[in-house]
């Protein structure tokens, strides 16, 4: 009964350990004298298991494992390796028994209508580029609500006529999550503020500078995530070859994957590099579905549409990734910037660290914010929040410099959940990241590559004082700027 038991607790708990059956692999260590010499009847399999790593995936540590196995019998030692080889192996796909996919009903006549277009000549007759939804002459003070207050196009057509810079769009998406909801993300920041007007940083107004249009929704077949972001990847890459840069607003994290794969169909495969806004890595690789929100970084990296050594991450915390995700990125060139490091070095430093890495070799580039990079008092609505991270102060300085220093490819801003948010506060710091991107990118426009400029205008009132009389009487302390505190150099 107690071999039973054990077996059973075995079976319950090796659906989390990362393991493999390694019968095969060469002994990772040897085995103490004392259970030498209680597996002396183990078959060659089973030592060879015992022996290995995988099997050390059940208690964390071999001499955990060990330390389980000292007052067992024999028999209870064999019982409990052929337990934990037989979890291992149950683990796999068995084509007798395991559906390899879920069939679709390509018979149905409505096989595609969740993403048919609509043909222009079903409209009202009208020229191409982009049109208002408002009645009224101040766009952001009623009618129908668009991201960043912008006018409206439908078709790329609209976006060639109209010289579209920018095109945002939204992606309501959230079956690649555990945590429903973030598909309600693009309908929260249109109807919140913080997505257009004058930035006061740098006195630069973005939707002056820049022509910006909301390009609706993406369609999301809500039975299926793969089938959505091979969609996803076909709208992006239609943005990107009318010359706009798009902006996708989620929507979780599994859209960064068909975003790249989108991008990279038109600029090229590893021709752009990646900063990665996160508290996690999500690159996961041993998972059963092939798209999820935790794994748009393997499947990027690993299908060649952007190279590891391009990636950059950001804000990374918490318990995940495992000493084995941190060496996957090693192996794979990725840079990491973890909250551990900014501890470390100070925000500053690792913030002139990535943005230096960004720039790398006059490479274009592609933001992806996952909202929970932000600490969850400023971002409570999202899936997975995680305590420790960056202050909406640390956060908007970057993402402009990184938009302003850089040629970029592509934006999105995810995993907002704004039903987790009894308030405002989460969709409106959602619509000011975006609003600091756009800001950098009207920077850059106007020739403004400075990441850390700020306008005089701003920051220096040139009114008579007391303190200004000190400092001319060399009195003052002199006060350096630095990032942290939301001040950059003067310009």
């Amino acid at each position: 009964m107690k071999i039973r038991r054990e077996v059973a607790c075995l079976v319950l708990l090796g659906i989390l350990a990362p393991v493999r059956l390694a019968a095969e692999n060469a002994p990772a260590a040897e085995l103490p004298a004392w259970l030498a010499e209680q597996t002396r009847t183990l078959s060659d399999e089973q030592r060879a298991f015992l022996l290995s790593e995988e099997a050390e995936g059940f208690t964390g540590t071999r001499e955990k494992l060990y330390q389980r196995l000292r007052n067992k019998s024999p028999e209870e030692i064999a019982a409990y390796v052929d337990g934990m080889m037989t979890v291992v192996q149950d683990r796999k796909f068995n084509p007798a028994t395991d559906m390899a996919s879920i069939p679709l009903n390509t018979e149905s006549p409505e096989f595609n209508s969740w993403k048919v277009r609509r043909p222009p000549s079903l409209n009202p007759q009208r020229e191409p580029g982009p049109f208002s939804l408002s009645y009224y002459a101040d766009a952001w003070r009623s009618g129908i609500a668009t991201f960043a207050s912008a006018p409206v196009a439908i078709y790329a057509e609209d976006l060639v006529a109209g010289k579209v810079d920018v095109a945002i769009v939204g992606a309501p998406l959230d079956m690649g999550s555990y945590y429903r909801g973030a598909k309600f993300g693009p309908q929260a920041m249109r109807n919140e503020d913080g997505a257009d007007g004058n930035d006061m940083y740098t006195m630069v107004d973005p939707s002056e500078v820049l022509t910006i249009v909301d390009y609706g929704d993406i369609t999301v077949d809500n039975m299926s995530t793969e089938r959505t972001v091979q969609h996803v990847r076909e709208r992006v890459a239609e943005i990107a070859r009318t010359g706009a840069i798009p902006f996708v607003v989620g929507g979780d994290h599994s859209l960064e994957y068909p975003n790249i794969a989108g991008l990279a169909d038109v600029h090229g495969k590893g021709s752009f590099g990646i900063v990665h806004f996160d508290s996690h890595y999500d690159a996961a690789g041993a998972r059963d579905h092939f798209i999820t929100h935790g794994q748009p970084v393997y499947r990027a990296i690993k299908e060649g549409h952007v190279l590891g050594s391009h990636f950059v991450q950001v804000g990374l915390r918490g318990n995940w990734p495992s000493p084995e995700g941190f060496e996957w990125m090693r192996n794979n060139g990725l840079r990491y910037h973890t909250m551990a490091e900014v501890e470390k070095h100070g925000w500053d430093a690792v913030m002139k660290r990535a943005l230096a890495e960004a720039r790398e070799n006059g490479r274009k580039l592609y933001v992806s914010f996952d909202v929970d990079v932000l600490d969850p008092a400023f971002v409570p609505g999202t899936g997975t929040p995680v305590p420790g991270g960056l202050t909406m102060r640390e956060a908007l300085p970057i993402v402009r410099g990184l938009c302003a220093q850089n040629e970029l490819v592509g934006f999105d801003i995810v995993e907002l959940a704004p039903n987790l948010d009894s308030t405002y506060r989460s969709a409106l710091n959602a619509n000011h990241i975006l609003h600091a991107c756009l800001t950098g990118v009207a920077m850059r426009k106007q020739g403004i590559t400075d990441p850390g400029f700020l306008a005089e205008l701003a920051t220096e009132h040139m009114q008579p004082a007391a303190g200004q009389q000190a400092a001319r009487d060399g009195k003052a302390e002199k006060v350096e700027p630095t990032y942290g505190t939301g001040i950059g150099p003067r310009n």
